[in-house]
């Protein structure tokens, strides 16, 4: 497989992935989940493969855009244990200028919460009892100095936006 064809199947896997999570679409609730079920499946499965042969899909691969479909793909994954080698990889990737320190953040904050852990970003929120909250943070005192590191806004203005969003 060409970087361009990586390139075209990311995006349009992305394309994919995020119409179908789209609550506008009129799917019902148990159906969508089945389809969104499958489709993490299927494109866990797809990255997992490209991450074998070839290695993490890089920027200067497959540009800003699909490398971001890339990650998404690592965010949605279907298991827990494809979740930490894709880290791991975007990670090394990370080091070497070659994918985002906020999408690392984010993989690791949907890692440690899948895993009972307490996320270190502040990207994971759910509907709490007042609305849409973060889900538990490590010592929340240093949380705006380390979304700040990696390059993620405030995380009253995070909050907001997906409020927003989400109409919570």
């Amino acid at each position: 497989m060409t970087d361009e064809e990586l390139r075209d199947e990311l995006l349009r896997r992305m394309k994919i992935d995020q119409a179908m999570r789209d609550p506008a679409k009129g799917i019902p609730g148990n159906r969508r989940l089945a389809r969104i079920q499958r489709l993490d499946e299927g494109n866990t499965a797809w990255l997992y493969s490209v991450v074998a042969t070839r290695g993490w899909p890089l920027i200067s691969q497959v540009g800003q855009r699909a490398a971001g479909a890339a990650w998404l793909l690592a965010q949605h994954a279907s298991s827990l244990e494809a979740q930490r080698l894709f880290r791991e990889v975007v990670a090394d990737a990370v080091e070497r200028d070659e994918a985002s320190p906020r999408h690392l953040a984010y993989l690791e904050d949907r890692i440690r919460v899948r895993s009972g852990r307490l996320q270190l970003y502040g990207t994971q929120l759910h509907d709490g009892v007042d609305g849409l909250e973060p889900m538990p943070i490590e010592e929340p005192d240093l949380l705006e100095e380390r979304r700040a590191a990696v390059g993620l806004e405030p995380f009253a203005e995070y909050e907001a936006s997906m409020r927003k969003i989400y109409r919570l």
